[in-house]
């Protein structure tokens, strides 16, 4: 019933968004008598503001039309290159008639991102996939909204993740380098393993980010959650059926409306202070800032239904019962061995900050891919990043995303034709001065960016 008192609640509240829109204009238009009243800018921000909080927030566009290639701007154009029940395969395909940016395209690596099916949308990694199209050919995961997904269409468990992660593996091309985001560093890495012990080829790279691969390494608050409550708890507490008015209606979902409340509780002073400075822009007709905010919490507060098997699956796999790491986990009566890996290189990266995946969760991937030899491993620490910082906004583009970029030239094929022998370099977690192509793996060393009050951090 709770999801249908939602629904109920988001109707009824339209109408007065639309009102206090509507009203916000009537006092800051410049035409309008409204606007040089008293107070008029405290009114019109305090109206826009209530708009904000109370209106419904759709999934926003990647609006990625531009690149620019060797210094050349080229045109971008989103394509759908698969498209499954729970998911589709985004290709951003890029022209240019300049025959000098061409050349250089073709030669570019091409890159999978597999986005979190997490509550937010693959749009959220928007700023990963602009950097990556200067130098990449980009490929993305776009997770469906559970609601939309008639019943008929089956059940989408942690297994099918995994099913899919390997067919998009498999329709990409064998020359790939696979970036998994938070969530999907563990289905990623048990997909590849799966790969790895059938005997398929297996991504040139893999590059892990703020991922859960051991959730008992400094706990955040998300994992006491997960190992303080039942399993049947989270069932029975968490799990709904998506109203009559949706093409999913009737399947069973972990609602996106109860992840955005606990996305906020996290945080909810960081949010509060960051709506506040916003009232503030508006009364100081600070544009600048106020469109910065509109366009982070319009992707913010956009959220989208899980599958409830997926949810409950990754919950009791991976932050209770740990079984990647435990060596526990099977995926169609066939063990996932990291340790099968061994063609592959791999990069972990987490932000000193985070507050989601805690440090050293990602990292612990060194120690279960034994097979790929340490000269092939590489760990990146960000210093002064949050979760956020490390895929989005200036540390992802100053500090992050050139790691990442040589990490991928030093292992793609047209770079570099053989990968280093077992025992040629320092254990990954001894690399404090290893260089992977003249970039250190370690922490960074440069002074931290000043930092605005947002959730970005």
């Amino acid at each position: 019933m709770l999801y249908q008192w939602y629904e109920t609640q988001r109707a009824l509240m339209a109408p007065f968004s639309e009102f206090a829109s509507a009203s916000a204009k009537l006092y800051n238009h410049p035409l309008s008598p409204f606007t040089h009243t008293p107070m008029a800018q405290r009114v019109s921000a305090g109206l826009d503001l209530m708009h904000r909080l109370a209106k419904d927030y759709e999934k926003p566009p990647f609006n990625l039309t531009t690149a620019t290639v060797g210094g050349i701007e080229v045109a971008v154009q989103e394509q759908v290159a698969l498209t499954k029940p729970f998911c589709r395969l985004l290709r951003f395909k890029r022209f240019t008639d300049n025959p000098v940016a061409l050349e250089q395209m073709k030669s570019q690596p091409t890159v999978l991102v597999v986005a979190p099916l997490s509550g937010h949308h693959s749009t959220l990694l928007r700023d990963t996939v602009r950097m990556l199209l200067h130098d990449h050919k980009v490929f993305i995961t776009d997770w469906t909204d559970a609601r939309m997904v008639p019943l008929d269409q089956g059940a989408f468990g942690l297994d099918d993740y995994v099913h899919y992660v390997q067919e998009f593996i498999r329709h990409v091309g064998p020359n790939v380098h696979v970036m998994s985001v938070c969530q999907p560093t563990v289905p990623v890495l048990a997909a590849v393993s799966l790969m790895a012990s059938a005997g398929e080829k297996t991504p040139l790279t893999m590059t892990m980010m703020g991922g859960p691969i051991d959730a008992r390494t400094s706990p955040t608050a998300v994992n006491d959650l997960a190992v303080k409550k039942s399993h049947s708890w989270f069932e029975n507490s968490v799990i709904y059926r998506v109203p009559q008015n949706y093409p999913g209606a009737g399947r069973r979902v972990y609602p996106g409306f109860m992840q955005y409340t606990g996305f906020v509780a996290m945080n909810p002073d960081r949010h509060v202070t960051s709506h506040y400075d916003y009232f503030l822009d508006l009364v100081r007709g600070d544009q600048e800032s106020v469109e910065s905010h509109r366009e982070f919490y319009d992707e913010y507060n956009a959220v989208l239904d899980m599958p409830a098997e997926f949810y409950l699956d990754t919950i009791r796999t991976v932050f209770q019962d740990f079984s990647l790491v435990n060596g526990t986990w099977v995926v169609d009566k066939k063990p996932v061995r990291p340790q099968d890996i061994t063609s592959t290189a791999l990069l972990t990266v987490e932000g000193e900050l985070d507050d989601i995946a805690g440090v050293g969760q990602t990292r612990a991937a060194h120690n279960l891919c034994t097979g790929i030899p340490k000269a092939n491993q590489f760990h990146y620490e960000v210093e002064g990043a949050g979760h956020y910082g490390i895929f989005a906004g200036g540390r992802w583009r100053e500090k992050v995303y050139p790691r990442v970029r040589e990490f991928i030239a030093t292992y793609d094929k047209s770079s570099v034709p053989k990968l280093a022998s077992n025992g040629a370099a320092k254990p990954a977690r001894a690399q404090a001065a290893t260089r992977a192509n003249g970039a250190t793996t370690s922490r960074s060393r440069a002074k931290p960016a000043a930092r605005k009050t947002s959730p970005r951090a």
